[in-house]
């Protein structure tokens, strides 16, 4: 008769358990598992990647710009004067979104949507700079074209106005933000459908967006290399002191 930890060796060999080659298939899964755990947990509750869609944030953001989105903003961290922020729409300021395809592509990309490792969902979510936070006055614009904050002229560096244009936005306007709201404008002034345009054209909600629709603050431009870098909030445009 065949000893017992031949026998049980001979049993390895035949069904090849304990093998390198699936060892190493074992553990390789078991990492990707973990791995795709973690990335889901961040994406859920820490960051988040989207994509720019259009040319509201020229030159800040380019068309096509991936970002990062840290997610403990405003749940934990506060938002301040400047911030970058991605928000879902707070009423008709996107169209009607087109219906995604069934098939194979969409669920794989919907799926790696869900653990953060894709940006599918950038098209229904906006992002923009926000000007005023709750009871601020905000005024477009004085003498010399700038918006003043509670009765404070702002120097803005970040924004894009067209040739020729001397205001900071291209119509007038007189708003105090509500409690639990912001007032976001875009940094191609001239071509962002952002707090004024929905204000100015009577959307519903007033141009001001729910502090609740923030999904989080944009800290840096992922993508392409060549665009990295931080994105600040401009403190010495926002702070009284230096004002």
């Amino acid at each position: 008769m065949m000893p017992a930890d031949n026998a049980t060796r001979s049993t390895r060999r035949r069904t090849g358990v304990g093998s390198p080659a699936l060892k190493f298939v074992r553990d390789l899964v078991v990492i990707v598992v973990i791995a795709i755990l973690i990335s889901a947990l961040l994406k859920t509750f820490v960051v988040r990647s989207f994509y720019i869609p259009s040319s509201s944030m020229e030159n800040t953001l380019l068309i096509n710009d991936r970002i990062i989105v840290n997610e403990l903003v405003p749940n934990l961290i506060p938002i301040e004067h400047g911030d970058v922020v991605v928000f879902t729409d707070p009423g008709n300021w996107l169209p009607p979104q087109q219906p995604v395809p069934l098939n194979l592509l969409s669920a794989l990309n919907a799926a790696l949507t869900a653990v953060g490792l894709s940006t599918g969902d950038s098209n229904n979510h906006l992002v923009k700079r926000v000007i005023g936070l709750p009871g601020d006055t905000v005024v477009c614009c004085t003498a010399g074209g700038q918006l003043t904050i509670n009765d404070v002229p702002i120097d803005e560096p970040y924004i894009q106005v067209p040739d020729g244009q001397s205001q900071a936005t291209k119509s007038p306007f007189t708003v105090t933000v509500p409690d639990g709201k912001l007032w976001v404008m875009g940094d191609n002034r001239y071509n962002s459908a952002d707090s004024a345009f929905h204000f100015l054209n009577g959307s519903p909600g007033g141009g001001f967006v729910p502090i609740s629709s923030v999904v989080g603050r944009a800290v840096v431009v992922s993508w392409p290399a060549k665009h990295w870098g931080w994105l600040g909030n401009y403190p010495e445009t926002f702070t009284p002191s230096a004002r």
